[in-house]
């Protein structure tokens, strides 16, 4: 009951739209009224003339020879239609098509309905039906059509025809494909005296409901409950259908009830379009009970009861039921049809039991069912989609050689399939084979193709695809863009992504969240924060909601610059959106705390992870020990994995592979072989992620034959090694000069069909830049950029190989051709052309470089500014060096010791000792350190100025620091001292010297006593002169 009130309550919402249509229908009805009585009133002469001539049989030959055309009009036709209302309507109707033809306009509204309702009167329901029809196509407002019927039916209906007639108007409208106009006319019933018959009303339920009108649906069926029109079994069932079309299948059940309660008993209709609506919602027990409840109702599932059960379930991924279901239903002598087969098929495919699937096929062909389009494309689809090309491409001869024509969306299966397999040659020949069969690609194949190449990073040719997409006048759409702009990020182009993009608006196509994802994502994780964060706004200034993941990429990418407050402010801003933050938002805030070495704040981001089941306590765990070990907090790590046990919980390979991850990466190759060994005793296997990490710590120790080893031992596991797998020992034997095994195992991972990615390709550059092999590394890139693969650090690379050879044309070249390619330079890039030319002494070039380099908004580092201080200290331009120094400091730079070291020893030329001690203070308070060679420099120069006390205080620093002043730098300096006669200054450094054990104390003795022994007769003064410098000789 409560699902009728539901409906009533809709009434008095539409109330105020049914008064005003009211208001119009009564002016209107008035408006007929008075025209018919003027018409007849104004023309009666005529009229009656007229009606003579239809008396005879040959009135239309009478009528054409006298003057009765010249005073015919809509008025005249109309008048005569009412004074003979009760002669032969058929002649009528001769009369009615005779006028037309000779005045050559539509008759008025009035006459069509008094036609129709006279033809009615006498049964005449066809011919009706067309003068409805011609009513129709002079296209009249729906409400005066059924005006014009209404005042007609109250006037000459004589038989009790109202429904009848209505049901004509209605039909026709139908016909004519004006569903709309159809149900507002039936809206325009005002009561039950002039209604359509429930059965038409019924037809229109059933009509709407084919056409997903359900608006208007729901309006048709308030309508009919308001005129008391039904229901009957009919109604309910499309009330059913309705309601499961909407989803609300519990209401559908209830009207099944209500239909009980009222006596009407659902028939197998009924039921099936509500197993039908069950299985839509994948309540497929449910639906398999009410199919066994039908026959204690007396009723009998049918064919088409069982084609939908088998179809649910298939769509389920329950192919094994729904053969099942299959069985029962050829036992209770019931045949299946080709769609029944073709569910199944296609269920098995989509759960990849191909070999089930083609035994369908096979007992389907047993059966006599032809084989027809759809159940080809269930089959080239699911071979396809496996790999298994060469069937797919058998399917398609066969569908061909049983004179089945192969559609578009056939050769886009296949088209993907080998997409996917990275045979593009073979794709590329079924594209052209399409075009010969005057095929057109879909906006699928073309996406198919472009998602293929940028998957294989070739992004260049996708973005020719893109292009021949629209000039085949296919409109890519924002799907299409996304795939590239993903290809472009996943290459490290960033710009060339923001350029996409910005295309993609500029033709038309709005961006949705998933594209914005995309690329704030790239951007987060390029490190771009501030373009990240202006797509962002962008985002939310054209209505888009951003979701987790978008929080999640600003959340990680702040988190990983360390800006852990703009972090946490995304993080409340996305708890008052109501988006509840997941496992990766956790990850990257106690990731964030664990790089800054704030340990407790990652604790508390772990316990709330906790505490908001985001995870199982286990995997929660895996995550806090993945962070950990990822920042190189090892002991942490190992803390929480102890803690980890002592909840009783079991590590998994995910676990055990953080901590092994953890310590090859910090070098510590003992603990994490230790670790892998623990994990085999108990009983957790090693996965090739395991082994990726082990024979990258073992390769970057330098133990090359460990690491082989373990690479050999994953086939014998039964891992596959993968790109990350070759890529790394490729990577490590190319680092240590191997360059014949380097590229054996480059071959052997072509040969596998492991596609090399740009890391295998620059690390085997890499090597052969070392080796000073440029041809051969010109040669590989090459390679690379016809594959569309060549990134910024392979040119990188390059360039720096050709500045190691001296080839400083050919590596600025290089820097050019970049720019060309749209593949941006990065600071990196100049810092290395910088560094060439600042040790070739060509200054003004790298500072033109420095100066470029800032131009393209790259912000120097501090090895770009230890390069040009570098390049400057050697031609002596302190000036320069202390300008530079200043501008670093300026840009938030941060100088360390190299570039401390540098200024330390400019000023300590210069003799601005001020400045010095300054920046040996800062030193101090930023714990860092200057190099040994300064130091003696510093020391020497110090005792040079007789700044004896500032040296030994120098002397001081440097022990605390755990440094010493070289055996060379101690003799020099007591030398010195003596030679210039300040022995007792000697002496103390001396002393000093021998307190921090930077010389022996045994030796000093036994030397000091032999000089006594030998300078007895000396002058004290020169004793102690002569026997400090024979120490310094010693020492």
């Amino acid at each position: 009951m409560v699902f009728w009130n539901h409906h009533i309550r809709l009434l008095p919402h539409r109330k105020h739209i049914r008064l005003r249509t009211f208001s119009l229908l009564l002016s209107s009805c008035r408006f007929f009224t008075t025209l018919k009585k003027i018409s007849y009133a104004e023309n009666v002469e005529t009229v009656e003339e007229i009606s003579k001539l239809l008396n005879h049989n040959s009135w239309s030959i009478l009528m054409g020879s006298s003057d009765i055309i010249k005073k015919l009009n809509p008025e005249v036709i109309q008048a005569v239609l009412h004074h003979n209302q009760f002669s032969d309507p058929i002649r009528l109707l001769g009369f009615f098509n005779w006028s037309h033809s000779q005045l050559g306009i539509h008759h008025n509204l009035l006459s069509y309905s008094v036609l129709a309702v006279l033809l009615c009167n006498s049964s005449c329901f066809p011919l009706a039906n067309g003068v409805i029809e011609r009513l129709i196509e002079t296209r009249p407002p729906s409400y005066m059509v059924f005006d014009s019927v209404v005042s007609c039916v109250r006037e000459y209906n004589r038989r009790d025809c109202s429904s009848v007639i209505f049901d004509i108007v209605i039909n026709a409208y139908k016909k004519m494909g004006l569903l709309k106009e159809a149900a507002d006319l039936f809206l325009c019933v005002k009561d039950g005296d002039f209604c359509p018959s429930l059965v038409c009303c019924n037809s229109l339920l059933s009509d709407l409901l084919k056409k997903s009108m359900m608006g208007v649906f729901w309006r048709v069926y308030d309508k009919m409950l308001e005129v008391n029109l039904g229901p009957d079994i009919y109604t309910y069932t499309n009330l059913i259908s309705g309601l499961c079309k909407e989803g609300k299948v519990e209401q559908g059940k209830m009207v099944i009830v209500e239909m009980e309660e009222k006596g009407i008993s659902p028939n197998l209709v009924t039921y099936n379009v509500l197993i039908n609506g069950l299985c839509r919602t994948s309540a497929l027990d449910e639906a398999l009970e009410l199919k066994r409840s039908m026959a204690e109702k007396g009723l009998t599932p049918d064919s088409y009861t069982y084609s939908i059960l088998v179809d649910g379930f298939c769509k389920n991924r329950r192919a094994w039921e729904a053969k099942l279901l299959l069985v029962e239903m050829m036992g209770k002598g019931l045949k299946p049809n080709h769609i029944t087969y073709t569910s199944l098929i296609d269920g098995f495919m989509k759960q990849g039991d191909v070999a089930e699937a083609l035994e369908i096929k096979d007992e389907m062909t047993a059966c006599g069912i032809k084989l027809n389009f759809v159940t080809y494309a269930a089959l080239i689809s699911g071979v396809c989609r496996i790999g298994d090309m060469d069937k797919g491409k058998g399917l398609l001869f066969e569908m061909i050689r049983l004179g089945l024509s192969p559609s578009s969306q056939i050769y886009s299966y296949l088209i993907e399939g080998y997409c996917r397999e990275n045979k593009m040659e073979a794709a590329y020949e079924l594209l052209a084979e399409m075009k010969n069969m005057n095929l057109s690609p879909t906006a699928f194949t073309f996406n198919a193709i472009i998602n293929a190449l940028c998957h294989v990073r070739n992004v260049q040719c996708a973005y020719k695809v893109l292009q021949e997409m629209t000039f085949c006048g296919i409109k890519p759409s924002v799907v299409t863009y996304t795939t590239l702009i993903k290809g472009y990020i996943h290459g490290g182009n960033l710009g060339e992504a923001m350029r996409i993009f910005e295309e993609m608006k500029e033709k038309g196509i709005p961006p949705d969240v998933f594209c914005y994802n995309s690329l704030v994502m790239g951007l987060c994780k390029g490190g771009r924060m501030g373009e990240a964060r202006s797509y962002f706004d962008e985002m939310l200034e054209r209505g888009l909601k951003p979701d987790a993941y978008t929080y999640g990429a600003l959340i990680h990418g702040y988190c990983k610059d360390r800006e852990m407050k703009i972090a946490s402010r995304y993080l409340e801003e996305m708890s008052r959106c109501g988006i509840k933050p997941n496992d990766i938002v956790y990850t990257a805030f106690i990731d964030g705390h664990c790089k800054e070495g704030n340990i407790d704040e990652a604790m508390l981001s772990f316990e709330d992870m906790l505490k908001q089941k985001v995870l199982p306590d286990l995997l929660a765990y895996s995550v806090l020990i993945h962070s950990l070990a990822k920042n190189g907090k090892m002991q942490e790590a190992a803390q929480a994995f102890i803690e980890l046990r002592a909840k009783c919980l079991v590590p998994d390979v995910y676990t055990y592979s953080s901590l092994i991850s953890g310590y090859s990466k910090q070098g510590d190759m003992t603990k994490a072989l230790e670790l892998l060994e623990e994990m085999r005793r108990e009983g957790v296997h090693p996965n090739i992620v395991t082994y990726n990490s082990l024979i990258n710590g073992l390769c970057k120790s330098g133990e090359i034959e460990r690491a082989h080893e373990l690479f050999c031992e994953t086939t014998a596991r039964g891992l596959a090694p993968n790109s990350v797998t070759y890529a790394t020992i490729i990577d490590g034997y190319s680092k240590c000069g191997n360059l014949v095994e380097a590229f054996r195992l480059f071959d052997d991972m072509q040969l596998k069909g492991i596609p090399c990615d740009s890391f295998v390709y620059n690390s085997v550059i890499d090597g052969c830049s070392r080796k000073g092999d440029l041809d051969k590394a010109l040669s590989l890139f090459q390679e690379m950029l016809h594959k569309g693969i060549a990134s910024t650090h392979t040119f990188n690379t390059l360039i720096d190989g050709f500045c190691k050879s001296n080839k400083s044309a050919e590596a600025l070249k290089l820097l050019q051709d970049m720019l060309d390619l749209n593949i941006a330079p990065t600071n990196v890039t100049y810092t290395i052309l910088i560094d060439h030319h600042c040790k070739l002494g060509m200054m003004e070039e790298a500072e033109d470089l420095f100066l470029e380099m800032q131009n393209r908004d790259l912000k120097p580092t501090t090895v770009t500014y230890a390069s040009l201080l570098n390049g400057h200290n050697k031609t002596g331009n302190g000036l320069k060096l202390v300008s530079l120094f200043n501008d670093l400091l300026n840009k938030g730079v941060m100088p360390d010791e190299v570039v401390y070291s540098l200024m330390v020893d400019t000023y300590c030329r210069e003799g601005n000792w001020i400045r010095v001690f300054q920046m040996l203070d800062e030193l101090s308070l930023k714990g860092l350190t200057l190099k040994e060679n300064v130091w003696d420099a510093l020391v020497e120069s110090l005792n040079q100025k007789e700044q004896f006390s500032e040296a030994l205080n120098l002397l001081d620093d440097m022990e605390q620091q755990g440094l010493m002043l070289s055996s060379n730098a101690c003799t020099n300096l007591i030398r010195a001292l003596c030679q210039s006669r300040h022995t007792d200054e000697a002496a103390k450094f001396l002393e000093t010297m021998v307190q921090f054990k930077w010389v022996s104390s045994c030796t000093i003795l036994n030397d000091f006593n032999h000089i006594n022994d030998q300078d007895n007769s000396k002058s004290p003064d020169q004793i102690s002169g002569q026997r400090v410098l024979n120490v310094a000789n010693l020492v």
